[in-house]
């Protein structure tokens, strides 16, 4: 398992941006699935992005067009971009690692996660 640390959030103005980091431990971080979800309070954890080994990607519907996830296999990190925030975009973000590698958006097929930083858009 790699060991995931996230950065990055923060209170921002509806309409506004925030890019969150996410910096794995391990030699092998470039074979993993990589993926974005958050959790509101009350609510489920849900799917919000992920980028592939090979490094295609996959939104959310509430999220395309806003949000872009990118990764740097040299520098063990995922990114995650957010344009145009909402209200309902506040929530808990959690980076996660799938020895998959490829596209996943189940909480179940992911190995690893983040201990979650905080995002919260004011209207």
């Amino acid at each position: 398992q790699v060991q995931l640390v996230e950065s990055g959030g923060g209170l921002v103005q509806a309409g506004g941006s925030l890019r969150l980091s996410c910096v794995a431990s391990g030699r092998t971080f470039s074979s993993y699935g990589m993926g974005w979800f958050r959790q509101a309070p009350g609510k489920e954890r849900e799917f919000v992005a992920a980028i592939s080994w090979r490094g295609n990607t996959y939104y959310a519907d509430s999220v395309k067009g806003r949000f872009t996830i990118s990764r740097d296999n040299g520098k063990n990190t995922v990114s995650l971009q957010m344009n145009s925030l909402k209200p309902e975009d506040t929530a808990v973000y959690y980076c996660a690692a799938t020895l998959w590698g490829s596209i996943k958006t189940t909480p179940t097929s992911y190995n690893s996660w983040g201990q979650g930083t905080q995002v919260t858009v004011s209207s």
